[in-house]
């Protein structure tokens, strides 16, 4: 069993530091993305699925190379 204190501080630093906020932020863009180029609702969410990848691959590519920069600061 998880040690409740530390998942509920784990959580509350996730949430201030604003990681949270993408979450939302990617679903949607990626919904809506896909929903402009299908009809159909199997096709909007296999490419609403592989959007959603793409994206967080791309924001923690970019994450990784702006902490690895910033370690010599």
């Amino acid at each position: 069993m998880m040690n409740l204190p530390l998942f509920a501080a784990f959580w509350l630093r996730l949430w201030h530091s604003g990681f949270v906020f993408a979450v939302p932020l990617v679903i949607a863009l990626s919904l809506v993305y896909a929903a402009t180029r299908h009809e159909e609702m199997k096709d909007i969410l296999r490419h609403a699925l592989r959007m959603g990848i793409t994206i967080t691959v791309f924001m923690a590519v970019i994450f990784v190379i702006l902490w690895y920069f910033s370690q010599g600061l």
